[in-house]
């Protein structure tokens, strides 16, 4: 009776931990970012994970009317590349368990580079923690899977 208590013990807590393990690519796919705004589409490049713009609430400039452009950016040689298509994440590895770390996210709306780290909250939800310097000092997003 004990034995078969135990088998059943065990077996329960495995269904349970392989639901709870986390693969490299569960990242991959569209997401809403936090204020709503935009929409990231990350992928694999090599065996790092980057992400890049693909739909804006806002695409067009109210003043020009034209595509809206990196305007911000420090490097005044890019500032008319357009934001939709941007790679505004990159560099990202999974750490074998529940983070996806040592990348780096781009904020256009401030022209700002930050170190990052991402995890999955659940399927459908990440975390996006934008930081300088140590992951204490900075802001976290929260980022909602789209269906295709």
């Amino acid at each position: 009776m004990k034995l078969a208590f135990l088998a059943i013990a065990f077996s329960l807590s495995h269904i349970s931990f392989s639901q709870d393990t986390k693969t490299a690519d569960d990242i991959l796919g569209t997401w809403l970012t936090g204020e709503g705004l935009g929409m990231v589409n990350i992928y694999k490049n090599g065996e790092k994970f980057q992400g890049k713009i693909v739909w804006l609430k806002e695409p067009l400039d109210t003043a020009t009317h034209q595509p809206k452009t990196d305007i911000n950016h420090p490097d005044k040689s890019v500032r008319n590349r357009p934001i939709l298509g941007l790679v505004n994440l990159w560099g990202f590895q999974f750490n074998g368990k529940d983070k996806w770390e040592n990348g780096h996210v781009y904020d256009p709306k401030n022209g700002k580079e930050y170190k990052c780290v991402i995890s999955l909250k659940d399927a459908n939800t990440l975390e996006v923690r934008g930081y300088i310097g140590i992951s204490l000092i900075g802001r976290t997003e929260l980022w909602k899977r789209q269906k295709n």
